[in-house]
């Protein structure tokens, strides 16, 4: 029974290392045949035929993702095309599959000169930062960070606000205030604009009841009918009484009638005098 166990074990043990060697042998197969993808696509890149270039690298990496050459290679192709977005993207898988200092300092080094070409300067410091420390030695490297703190200290100088996320934030956040005032100002002043439509219709009611219907405006007061029936009756003559009217003719017929009167008085007077004559000397 010992015996049996101790095949089976050994048995299992040559399985396993077998399996482990056709694991290897495969792996190795793939790495060697991304390699001849990578080599083919260099000669053609060498060449200036980039899109056969770039199939040939793209092959090498669909076979092994983790392809460090296949990608820092087809970054520089995409550089030199000025596509600095894919080559940003490959370089970033070198950077992230890289097993040596060296693989790692190229892919930073590059990231950090495509970052400095499109202007993100802040973004450009870090990556060369990266490449530092893999090889602090690297005078190209050292010169780049250089430039490009200089860069990005002037961009912040220039715009502080957008190297400050929390001030954005807050810059966002008062827009959405001032937006917030800026609508209930508007309403405000629509809700006034309507209350003083609704206030001159009302006012415009209003006068139209002061007319008359043929638009004459009334009085501010109305004769009561009852106050003017008591004047006419005060002004008209009582019976057995003489209007105002009829006293003032009786008087100046009175009057005239004295004149008269007087005048034949006088008359009669002068008439019956002695008339007096001249002397006749």
């Amino acid at each position: 029974m010992k015996n049996v166990l101790t095949y089976i074990l050994l048995l299992l043990s040559v399985t396993v290392v077998a399996q482990d060697k056709t694991e290897e042998k495969a792996a190795l197969k793939q790495k060697l045949k991304a390699q001849s993808f990578v080599a083919e696509a260099n000669d053609l890149a060498a060449n200036d035929a980039f899109v056969e270039a770039e199939m040939e690298y793209r092959k090498a990496l669909s076979i092994k993702p983790t392809q460090v050459a296949g990608a820092y290679n087809l970054g520089h192709q995409y550089i030199k095309k000025g596509n600095f977005e894919e080559a940003l993207y490959r370089n970033q898988q070198a950077a992230k599959n890289a097993t040596t200092k060296e693989e790692k300092h190229n892919a930073f080094h590059n990231m950090g000169n495509i970052l400095m070409e499109e202007k993100k300067c802040k973004e450009a410091v870090e990556a060369y930062k990266s490449a530092l420390r893999s090889d602090p030695s690297d005078d190209e490297t050292r010169y780049n960070f250089a430039l490009a703190k200089a860069c990005a200290k002037q961009q912040e100088d220039d715009n502080p606000q957008d190297d400050d996320k929390d001030g954005e934030n807050n810059k966002d956040k008062d827009d959405s205030k001032d937006k917030d005032k800026d609508k209930e100002q508007e309403d405000n002043k629509d809700k006034d604009q309507q209350d003083k439509e609704d206030q001159g219709d009302k006012d415009k009611k209003d006068g139209d009841q002061d007319k008359d219907e043929e638009g004459a405006p009334k009085d501010d007061k109305e004769s009561d009918p009852k106050e003017g029936d008591k004047e006419n009756q005060q002004n008209q003559p009582q019976p057995g009484q003489m209007s105002p009217q009829q006293i003032k003719n009786l008087l100046e017929a009175m009057n005239n009638q004295e004149q008269k009167v007087q005048e034949k008085i006088n008359a009669q007077k002068v008439k019956g005098a002695k008339q007096q004559t001249d002397k006749d000397w």
